[in-house]
């Protein structure tokens, strides 16, 4: 919960004791738990209003699916790499490596009068 763990909460909790008092922490925090809960009704009345879950499952769905096809398209390629490459009286072919076109040295020397 936003990065506060149970010894964070508790030392927040104690201050808050201290503080407040035993009397009026009760009543603040029933306080804070209706306005975080009015403010969540209100957030999903928004979302809904505007059509966002919708869109947003729409959008995730699609990229779910987009998700599994480069899965499935990575799967396929690695099977395809390990295996030799072969004619059809199952010799191997051996890939030679390229060279490099030779140059042809081209003198342009200019004559000094």
């Amino acid at each position: 919960m936003f990065g506060i763990g149970m010894p964070e909460m508790i030392m927040i909790l104690v201050i808050a004791l201290i503080v407040l008092g035993p009397k009026k922490l009760p009543d603040i925090a029933k306080g804070l738990g209706r306005a975080f809960n009015e403010f969540k009704k209100a957030t999903t009345d928004f979302k809904e209003s505007m059509g966002i879950d919708d869109e947003l499952n729409d959008v995730k769905q699609a990229f779910d699916e987009m998700n599994k096809d480069i899965k499935e398209t990575i799967d396929i390629k690695p099977s395809l790499n390990n295996e030799p490459l072969s004619t059809s009286d199952n010799t191997d072919i051996k890939k030679e490596p390229k060279k490099e076109p030779e140059k042809k040295d081209t003198d342009k020397s200019t004559d000094a009068d």
